[in-house]
């Protein structure tokens, strides 16, 4: 459903606009905050995208920042959906505050650009892969690790869906994503012959490197994604910008800065260069699906 893309994309619009007019009009943080009697933090969480926004608020800076009428009626729709939810808010705790912002922008992408150099990507695994990337003694109880899984292949439909059209998925893995075993060499099986069906999808490709290609960039960036956007509005509005995803244990990174976006556009750039065509990949992965049925 439309609906379940959520706010995300909205307030982050919203907040870039709130901001480029405040820098146009020349007026601090400070100066907006002491003329519409609101916090300082409020205005900085409006303009990173932080929250719903009300109609009212948006009414008021609009004023204070001189925005013509028109474009004020535009931002005050864009408010109105700053207040929608998306599916993953059902999930509380399960979903952290850190990956609620990805899921939101996953689910508005129109391509994403994914390189696992460890693991087989979120969006691709099988529930027992999943469940196998919890060790014994993980600091979750058995149902926060159920609903960790669930969220993660709810997450999935967004390859499958309708409406709004789903997103373009180009997998590039690390060899050693497919020869590391996770949890047995069943589980294994399993999840190497679901990369074999999910990559005949028409908005799914998985390419691997193989090691043989030696040391790379993306070894030393480590697994990240790239996220693009689509036009909004008939193409009115222009997209949102690409947004580079990097995870670690306790938290992620959102990347947006140009040079940022650069860097890992190149570091993509070259792993592709470096990865096997689809139909090579694909005989890769059968060739280690032979040798693990073996072991």
């Amino acid at each position: 459903m439309p609906e379940d893309i959520g706010s995300t994309v909205p307030r982050r619009q919203l907040g870039r606009l709130l901001r480029q007019f405040r820098n146009e009009a020349g007026v601090t943080l400070d100066a907006a905050a002491e003329a519409l009697e609101y916090s300082r933090q409020k205005i900085w969480r409006l303009e990173c995208g932080q929250g719903s926004v009300r109609v009212l608020d948006v009414k008021a800076m609009c004023e204070l920042y001189g925005v013509s009428p028109e474009m004020t009626e535009a931002m005050r729709e864009l408010a109105a959906e700053t207040k929608s939810k998306g599916w993953w808010h059902a999930y509380g705790d399960a979903v952290p505050n850190w990956f609620e912002l990805y899921v939101g922008l996953e689910s508005a992408a129109a391509r994403l650009r994914e390189y696992g150099e460890t693991l087989v990507p979120g969006l691709l695994q099988t529930r027992s892969y999943a469940h196998g990337l919890f060790q014994p003694g993980s600091r979750l109880s058995l149902e926060e690790r159920e609903q960790a899984v669930e969220v993660r292949l709810r997450r999935q439909a967004l390859l499958r869906r309708r409406l709004p059209q789903p997103p373009r998925l180009d997998a590039v893995l690390s060899e050693a994503v497919l020869r590391r075993v996770v949890d047995s060499y069943s589980v294994m099986t399993e999840q190497l012959n679901h990369l074999l069906e999910v990559s005949e999808q028409p908005n799914v490709s998985v390419h691997v490197v193989p090691l043989a290609a030696g040391p790379h960039p993306g070894a030393v960036a480590g697994s990240f994604v790239i996220l693009d956007f689509p036009t909004t509005n008939g193409g009115r509005t222009a997209p949102e910008p690409s947004v580079v995803y990097s995870e670690s244990l306790t938290g992620a990174l959102y990347l947006d800065r140009p040079d940022e976006l650069t860097a890992y556009e190149d570091t993509w750039r070259g792993l592709v260069a470096l990865a096997l065509g689809e139909a090579e990949s694909r005989d890769m992965i059968k060739r280690i699906l032979g040798e693990m049925r073996h072991d």
